[in-house]
């Protein structure tokens, strides 16, 4: 098992849909252990197989929930279903979501309150499962980056203007960016003993 980097917006791999998993061996098995690694040591709650330049559909999470889960999990070749998005303006105290590709931001974003996961595990057995809350949120953030959407490409327009312009004050946005959890500086700050203040906003 090893840490590996996690790729910045402006990275091919993170705005185009991933490849389904077709085999279920032990190469995939080493996948899903390093990004359950890669996560712990980025302090995430959640990761996406292309955060790490891999272009398949594998999502993992380590998030405790109120929905009868397991707190640490995998899920390949998923399919995430949700109930409808209010249409109102995200709570910023209470609605703010991160993203380890987009390194030491967070803006507002509403997401539905449930989502159904269905997919398999790396044996290849079934899984399914509802998910409610903020572990809904973690469902949707992580099936996004299957489908080559990242966070920020969902923001409405005032706090996609402000995204745009970290993309571009940061010098990302083109090939090349990337982090290395464990051996950079966390760029949320909880190495700094923040962890309680960004906890609620980091997924992956």
């Amino acid at each position: 098992m090893s840490v590996r980097p996690i790729v910045i917006t402006g990275e091919p791999v993170l705005h185009r849909a991933a490849a389904l998993v077709t085999d279920f061996d032990d190469e995939l098995r080493t996948l899903v252990e390093d990004m359950y690694e890669t996560n712990v040591a980025a302090n995430g709650v959640g990761l996406a197989a292309p955060q790490i330049g891999v272009g398949l559909r594998v999502f993992i999470w380590k998030m405790a929930n109120e929905d009868g889960v397991p707190e640490q999990g995998h899920v390949i070749n998923p399919t995430v279903t949700t109930s409808k998005i209010p249409q109102e303006r995200p709570n910023p105290d209470e609605e703010t979501e991160g993203c380890l590709s987009v390194p030491g931001e967070a803006f507002p974003l509403k997401r539905a309150d449930r989502a159904h996961v269905i997919g398999f595990d790396v044996d290849g057995n079934r899984v399914e499962f509802d998910a409610t809350g903020w572990f809904a949120r973690c469902m949707q953030h992580e099936y996004d980056h299957l489908n080559g959407t990242l966070y920020v490409d969902r923001l409405d327009d005032r706090q996609s203007k402000k995204a745009r312009k970290a993309v571009k004050r940061n010098g990302w946005g083109k090939p090349g960016s990337s982090w290395h959890p464990g051996v950079d500086k966390d760029p949320f700050g909880h190495d700094e003993d923040e962890a309680d203040e960004y906890a609620d906003d980091l997924i992956g």
